[in-house]
């Protein structure tokens, strides 16, 4: 298989794709596309790569299939190794995770145009409307949920790392980038999703990428 994907500080739908292949445990070739740079339009009519899905990423080519959104990717992944890697097993909990991810993929405008994904950055006078700090409200309101009524077995969303946690793995990047202020079970959770071995290497080859995209970089 090969995942195509946009630079790693500023691309959460990357993000998302790429752990859900990592979640399959299958083994894929990542090919890294850096999103608006020189050419970039012209890339995106020219490579094949990323024509299916015209010019966005994620794209995952699995021989002649190709699937390029990130909640299609994990469908996909979760038929070929079973939906169990990727959603918990009692319905009612697999009911409310995928809830919650179809709800963050649908949703959150305000959140992610005011707050884009930037890993390399830490801002701590970030200006934010009432739609942003509603969505804000809404994620942690969810989180608290999940946690209370299916989160005993480990310190994930619903115990053990599963497709919530990989579509709301971006969010937990913008409560650290921005410096928001969430209670303490949020922030216990930021901190295990932070530190799992997949979002550290994520963070790492961020940190270590030469490109800027000024688009997303807060004026200074």
């Amino acid at each position: 298989m090969k995942l195509i994907i946009g630079n790693k500080n500023y691309s959460s739908w990357s993000l998302r794709g790429w752990l859900a292949v990592r979640q399959s445990g299958l083994h894929f070739e990542e090919i890294t596309i850096p999103l608006y740079g020189e050419g970039w339009d012209q890339q995106k009519r020219e490579r094949g790569e990323i024509a299916p899905s015209q010019g966005k990423v994620p794209v995952l080519w699995d021989g002649e299939a190709v699937v390029w959104d990130s909640l299609a990717i994990v469908d996909y992944l979760a038929d070929k190794v079973g939906r169990d890697r990727f959603w918990p097993k009692p319905d009612d909990a697999r009911a409310m995770a995928r809830s919650m991810v179809a709800e963050m993929h649908a949703g959150y405008a305000a959140l992610r145009s005011q707050c884009p994904m930037n890993i390399r950055r830490r801002i701590s006078d970030h200006v934010i409307d009432e739609a942003a700090r509603a969505d804000i409200v809404r994620v942690l309101t969810l989180w608290a949920e999940a946690r209370a009524r299916f989160g005993t077995g480990g310190p994930f969303l619903f115990g053990t790392f599963c497709a919530a946690d990989i579509f709301y793995a971006p969010v937990v990047s913008r409560f650290l980038t921005y410096g928001m202020k969430v209670p303490g079970f949020a922030d216990t959770y930021i901190q295990a999703v932070w530190e799992h071995d997949w979002l550290r290497a994520w963070v790492a080859a961020a940190e270590a990428e030469e490109w800027t995209v000024q688009q997303y970089e807060p004026a200074r």
